[in-house]
């Protein structure tokens, strides 16, 4: 078991999330590959638990069923306005039994905060479904309902998990990986337990900032430069439309993006310059299609969004900062027991303060303090959006740490902390029954 925490530090020289070169090598399928594989496999069937537990229940979300009927609509006759109550008043859609959930009544139809991506992914596996979405029959097509966000978060593990280890070596991987695997915000998020569908604004936001990073570096690369990385391009694209279509607030993750490309290659800023707009004109782009294609949809839907939804007023509110606290001890235990320690040894140990560390960290702080600001749906997911970045960087100062004479010490807090934590949400998950 010791051997899984040997650490060997690779380069970001070749990062991203898609590797140049031929794809069944042993640097893609070894070792390391299947112990990730495995993880993701717990962590999938922590949230089939959850949503098996559910379903058997056979009660039906109101919001989830509109989200679904709406989607399903659109695919089939589009564009993104709810066109059947927008510009009615309340008396006569009370007497017309139509259920909104709250806040589409006063935007006169349309969704300020999420895009018609958001529909379309919620309910597209259900364009399958030949029979109407009843209670009778939520125990079949409620799975179908919930595998894309499943999807998203075997996904945003692999993902952190890629990153992860390209930055501090296999320990760091498997440190940031154990703490996602066994996150009960991220296993709920998954599942629809209690939960908003947010996982597909979570791996988007995790995807923009790490494939920005990995593109700047490869602009030092002697070759050239749009041709070599136009996966990457199409891969930053994606996760600015998946990120700002699942929720309009993380358009912040945009400029974010850009500043870390043109920090990261000073030398050669026309070029990342070119890339960040190759990719937001990719995500336009995508975004646009879940309009239909439809200016005049595009249009107004994008005037009844809210990028922006910040109350100054909440970095004011001691109640407000414990409520981040409470939501981050909810949503990882772990984390709030290692949190203060690689802090502590983050602050001391100049040699922890390099790039690799420090982007995650200052990513999370970003969307705690924009969630701080936000008491509403939109900074709930702020919360859940930092988490990754949170477990990225504490398995780098993990890694670290490994790394320095109290090894064997360290090694041993380490297991501890992710034995626990494991045993704990597994305890939970069973007292789910």
């Amino acid at each position: 078991m010791l051997e899984l925490f040997r650490n060997s530090r690779p380069t970001w020289y070749n990062t991203g999330f898609g590797c140049m070169g031929k794809f069944f090598t042993h640097e893609r399928f070894g070792r390391p590959q299947v112990l990730a594989g495995l993880f993701l496999l717990v962590f999938l069937a922590q949230g089939i638990w959850l949503v098996h537990q559910e379903l058997r229940t056979g009660q039906v979300d109101a919001d989830e069923l509109f989200r679904i009927q709406e989607g399903l609509r659109q695919w089939r006759h589009g564009p993104a306005r709810v066109w059947w109550v927008a510009g009615t008043n309340m008396k006569a859609r009370e007497m017309m039994h139509i259920y909104l959930p709250t806040g589409l009544w006063e935007n006169d139809g349309w969704d300020q905060d999420h895009s018609p991506l958001w529909y379309l992914v919620a309910s597209a596996p259900l364009l399958a479904w030949p029979r109407p979405l009843d209670a009778d029959s939520f125990h079949h097509w409620g799975w179908l309902a919930r595998a894309p966000y499943l999807m998203f978060g075997a996904v945003l593990g692999a993902s952190l998990w890629y990153v992860a280890r390209r930055l501090y070596g296999n320990a760091g991987g498997y440190i940031a990986l154990a703490l996602y695997c066994f996150s009960p915000a991220m296993i709920r998020s998954s599942a629809l337990w209690s939960a908003q569908p947010e996982m597909g604004a979570a791996w988007g936001a995790f995807g923009a900032i790490f494939t920005a990073i990995a593109v700047a570096h490869t602009l030092y690369a002697p070759r050239e430069v749009v041709m070599w990385n136009w996966r990457r391009i199409l891969l930053l694209g994606l996760s600015f439309a998946v990120a700002v279509g699942s929720q309009f607030s993380l358009l912040v993750v945009v400029p974010l993006a850009l500043a870390f490309m043109l920090y990261l290659a000073p030398t050669r800023r026309d070029a990342a310059l070119a890339i960040w707009v190759a990719g937001c004109a990719i995500a336009f782009l995508l975004l646009y299609s879940s309009y239909m294609f439809q200016e005049r949809a595009f249009s107004l839907g994008m005037s009844h969004a809210r990028f922006f939804g910040i109350t100054w007023q909440a970095y004011g509110m001691a109640l407000a900062y414990g409520h981040i606290l409470t939501q981050l001890g909810q949503s990882s235990p772990a984390l709030v027991v290692a949190l203060p320690v690689v802090l502590t040894a983050y602050i001391a140990w100049p040699r922890t303060r390099y790039f690799g560390n420090s982007a995650p960290l200052l990513v999370a702080i970003l969307f705690l303090l924009l969630g701080l600001a936000s008491p509403h749906h939109t900074g709930l997911g702020f919360e859940l959006m930092a988490l990754p970045f949170l477990f990225v960087f504490v398995g780098g100062v993990s890694a670290d740490l490994l790394e320095t004479r109290q090894r064997g010490l360290a090694l041993a807090c380490i297991w501890a902390l992710l034995v626990a934590n494991a045993a704990w949400s597994l305890w939970e998950l069973a007292r789910v029954a």
